[in-house]
């Protein structure tokens, strides 16, 4: 079995403004790395188009349709300060939702034995009624409740190593036992949530934090006691990665100091437990990162392992 590329064009239309770090310069750089001769194997999909009813298994429907007709003709929107859209986003959000459904396809059946989704835009603070932080929908938590729905894979944990805490996630799976939720993120920092306190209903969100200027040690330290066994301990049928590339050394939004064999080393120990417990069934997810040439690298690194796993 293969390593699986779902992507869409339409992502790069989603404009979201001069200056704005959340560009699709981020995923063009991501595509350009993964041209490279060492990717040649990758299956590569065209992402398609998620359903309102796949989407509404995590946002309320009115949710859905109403964010859907704040996209403008021309020019951009403001849906909050940080969280720009334009004629393109609707389409660009729908594709990136739906690369996450058709990679946990493609990995359930076994055609793939693992996925990667170079998409944008991002999804991890999108909360059940609420878009924010760059992102509009939830994609890895259409992606997990896709799973269930569809391929009975009931227990699906998400390890989310954007440098930013994946509030939405959180706020969507933390009243479900079935669902685990698990991040490492510099703290403090934007959202301002993901206090290791913060459990969830049924002990089913850890929350490992990061200080200012930690690094690989302190990194891979609360990824070894922390994160691992509790995902070894979950069980999971499905293993997802909120994959965000701002925890990089090289990145300007934040102040961790990872490099790219922190995420190669991180995404080996998940395909690990994947293999003991899931069948090696990943589905990985971008979400941040916004040097160029640090996500390039980092991304690159990272699907370089999932390939190998």
């Amino acid at each position: 079995m293969h390593t699986s590329l779902f992507t869409h064009s339409a992502c790069l239309e989603h404009d979201t403004g001069l200056g704005h770090p959340e560009c699709a310069d981020r995923l063009k750089a991501v595509l350009a790395a993964l041209e490279a001769e060492e990717f040649f194997l990758l299956d590569r999909q065209e992402a398609p188009r998620a359903a309102v009813e796949q989407i509404a298994r995590v946002h309320p429907r009115s949710y859905v349709e109403r964010l859907l007709s704040l996209m403008p003709q021309a020019g951009h929107a403001g849906i909050d300060a940080d969280t720009v859209v334009s004629p393109g986003s609707g389409e660009a959000a729908l594709r990136a939702a739906g690369a996450v459904v058709a990679a946990v396809d493609a990995v359930a059946a076994g055609g793939s034995r693992n996925a990667f989704c170079a998409v944008r835009p991002p999804g991890h603070h999108a909360e059940r009624a609420r878009a924010m932080g760059f992102c509009l929908f939830n994609n890895v938590a259409v992606g997990a409740y896709h799973a269930r729905a569809v391929h009975g894979l009931q227990r699906v944990a998400v390890m989310d190593f954007d440098v930013h805490h994946g509030n939405g996630t959180q706020d969507i799976f933390q009243s479900d036992p079935d669902m685990l939720y698990c991040s490492t993120h510099q703290s403090p920092l934007y959202p301002g949530t993901g206090d290791p306190a913060e459990r969830g209903e049924y002990g089913n969100c850890v929350n490992a934090t990061l200080p200012a200027m930690a690094g690989s040690p302190e990194f891979r330290h609360a990824m070894t006691h922390t994160v691992l066994p509790a995902i070894d301990h979950f069980r999971p049928d499905l293993i997802m990665i909120s994959a965000g590339f701002d925890a990089h050394s090289r990145d300007p939004l934040a102040g961790l100091h990872l490099t790219d064999d922190d995420f190669v080393w991180a995404t080996r120990k998940l395909g690990e437990l994947a293999r003991t417990h899931c069948g090696a069934r990943i589905v990985s997810v971008l979400e941040g990162g916004y040097n160029l040439r640090a996500l390039a690298s980092a991304c690159a690194a990272h699907v370089r392992e999932l390939m190998a796993a």
